[in-house]
């Protein structure tokens, strides 16, 4: 069967083109990936903050080894996902739809080929004051100039 898929012939996103800096967004749609050594969790983001770009998807992965834990655990945290669950440490997958919260993304350079980096999370109560500083120029999006963290 043949389908026909508009945009497929024109050249995909060149590596400038990542989505960088700081988002409001909301889960769409996540996904595990068992992997002997890394065990991953595949998500989507729709950005929901700035406006300008309402229509853009962020796609990206958390690795879910012991060592990745922590990065995995404040996601979860700052999103707001269900405290029992991560009390039980369990992650349900239709549990992530839907949570909203900071993301900051940074594009990753290794072996020639660019990474979108999920760099940093924080609640959705926070996203006036985050943008509100970033706008003012006070955080550079893709620097190491700040850290999202809820504590």
């Amino acid at each position: 069967m043949k389908r026909h898929l508009p945009g497929l012939h024109s050249e995909g996103l060149r590596g400038d083109e990542v989505l960088q800096g700081i988002f409001l967004v909301r889960v769409d749609r996540a996904y595990y990936r068992w992997h002997p050594q890394k065990p991953f969790f595949v998500l989507s983001f729709a950005v929901l903050e700035p406006q300008d770009l309402a229509s853009r998807k962020i796609s990206g992965c958390l690795y879910a080894t012991t060592k990745a834990l922590w990065r995995l655990n404040w996601f979860l945290r700052d999103f707001g996902y269900d405290r029992d669950l991560l009390g039980r440490d369990e992650v349900d997958e239709k549990a992530l739809l839907g949570l909203i919260g900071v993301l900051r993304t940074t594009k990753k350079v290794f072996a020639g080929r660019t990474y979108l980096d999920l760099a940093g999370f924080a609640p959705s109560s926070e996203w006036e004051l985050i943008s509100k500083d970033a706008r003012d120029g006070v955080l550079t999006g893709g620097s190491g100039d700040i850290q999202l963290h809820a504590d």
